[in-house]
């Protein structure tokens, strides 16, 4: 033993000179030197592969040029330059009263025999590809949202932003890309902008250039116009899903566990007050219309926000839209006043589509007066600081409340927060279904049935991860056993 002890040097001093960095490179140790291998041997191994794989990537960023340039001269855009030739002939021989009252296949059949004697008049030759997809280019611009029309129809794109009418970007499969469209110039965006808020009878210009709008498969638009956007308009369209989404959908695309979809179809069965927390397209909306599907279809529900883009599953459901103020600043309907005037109308659930400001309050008023099963969404990042912002948005209102009154009002009206996340490599989980418990002190406190557990990623940035059970007994399973569904789901959480 104690031969062994001796190999170490007792004082740094006498160190051999391999480990002296004013030596120049180290040597081999001799005998006893694999208690202390050089430093650059030291696990690098292990870490130098991971550790220059990451670096090279900064470096490659910090060297890289941002390609901006869309387009390119394929087959779109030689259409849309005949287009942009044909265009201004076909609008004198066409009548646009008349052309409005005709659908899609009906304008085409009229236009056809119109755009060959404009082809002829222009002495262009197309072949019967570049003709159906000149008709098609025309149609869109006359009747539809013109480039965007064909983003619109690909069912692979979630999210569009066009970024003044010389760059849009696509989300696909969670990842942003640069779409090959663009627009004439800032005025025809600017018509497309309009089209699209005017179809729900929102108006957009200089005086009012914000504007929040839908399409009519449910799909959420915001338009902000010049000069508050100084590349000129931009439009962001959140397209949803033509196929609902359910509970048992997200479980198959990896967004939560067998339990923690079983734990939530009770929740939702069983009537208890919802808040679906997360950060902007973490999947929030998603999460509520899955949700939806569990509720009886013997309920009346009532749904309120900005922009109606909830799509419920039930048949007994009635959308609220709130009213911006006309130009005079009058004649807005806020989300609190509609609240106020839904428990008139003898709702049994109340959902919100998102809440934020002072309507918070009276969200919790119906949540403790025979309205439970209420369920909204709210950005954060997680519960506990959901919690802390929904304080907040009731102080932000006029109501002269105690804070801790207004703790107190929380943690009586909220049952479930379900966190929701998109994380880096465009996959949303539902990364923590949270508890609240009640009130200890001044302090709402909360328990973690579920949470998402960070592993590693693979070669592809995927990012692996593990649902884990907080393994607790549930403070909602007194809800769940009114019922009849208190063992399945204190099974699921145990």
């Amino acid at each position: 033993m104690s031969g062994g002890s001796s190999a170490a040097p007792s004082n740094p001093s006498a160190a051999p000179a391999a480990y002296r960095p004013e030596q120049g490179a180290p040597q081999v140790p001799s005998a006893g030197g694999e208690q202390f291998p050089p430093i650059d041997a030291l696990d690098m191994n292990v870490a130098s592969a991971p550790m220059s794989d990451a670096m090279s990537r900064l470096a490659e960023r910090a060297a890289g040029t941002n390609e901006a340039a869309a387009g390119g001269e394929g087959f779109e855009a030689s259409v849309h330059k005949i287009k942009e030739q044909v265009l201004p002939r076909l609008l004198e021989r066409v009548d646009p009263e008349a052309a409005a009252t005709l659908n899609k296949e009906e304008l085409t059949e009229e236009f056809r025999p119109i755009i060959l004697e404009v082809l002829a008049e222009l002495k262009l030759t197309l072949n019967r590809r570049e003709q159906f997809a000149l008709e098609k280019v025309l149609v869109d611009e006359l009747l539809g949202f013109g480039p965007l029309e064909e983003l619109l129809n690909d069912p692979d794109i979630s999210d569009i932003m066009v970024n003044g009418p010389f760059q849009t970007y696509v989300e696909k499969k969670g990842k942003l890309q640069l779409a090959g469209i663009q627009f004439r110039d800032e005025e025809h965006l600017f018509q497309i902008a309009q089209r699209i808020v005017n179809q729900v009878g929102r108006r957009v210009d200089q005086t009012t250039p914000l504007a929040d709008a839908r399409l009519k498969d449910g799909s959420r638009v915001n338009v902000i116009v010049p000069p508050l956007s100084l590349r000129g308009t931009a439009i962001s369209i959140r397209k949803f899903s033509e196929k609902p989404i359910t509970i048992d959908m997200l479980k198959g695309f990896g967004s939560m566990s067998e339990h923690m979809a079983t734990v939530l179809k009770i929740a939702g069965a069983c009537r208890m007050n919802i808040v679906i927390s997360g950060g902007t397209g973490s999947g929030k909306t998603t999460m509520l219309n899955a949700l939806s599907k569990m509720i009886d279809p013997g309920e009346r529900v009532l749904t309120i926000e900005d922009a109606a883009e909830l799509r419920l599953q039930q048949p007994h459901w009635l959308p609220l839209e709130t009213r911006p103020p006309n130009l005079e600043g009058d004649g807005a309907i806020t989300i609190g006043d509609l609240v106020k005037n839904a428990l008139r109308m003898r709702p049994d659930r109340i959902i919100l589509g998102e809440i934020r400001g002072a309507e918070c309050f009276d969200l919790l008023a119906a949540m403790n007066t025979g309205h439970d099963g209420s369920m909204c969404t709210l950005h954060s990042n997680s519960p506990r600081e959901c919690l802390g912002r929904m304080e907040n948005m009731i102080l932000m209102g006029d109501i002269k409340i105690p804070k801790e009154a207004i703790s107190k009002q929380i943690a009586d009206s909220v049952d479930l927060i379900v966190q929701v996340k998109r994380l880096r490599d465009g996959s949303r989980r539902t990364t923590q279904i949270t508890e609240v418990i009640g009130m200890e002190g001044d302090v709402i406190v909360t328990q973690d049935l579920f949470k998402f557990e960070y592993r590693d990623e693979d070669a592809d940035g995927k990012i692996i991860g593990e649902f884990v059970s907080g393994s607790v007994r549930p403070y909602t399973l007194e809800k769940a056993r009114q019922f009849g569904f208190d063992q399945p789901y204190l099974e699921a959480c145990l």
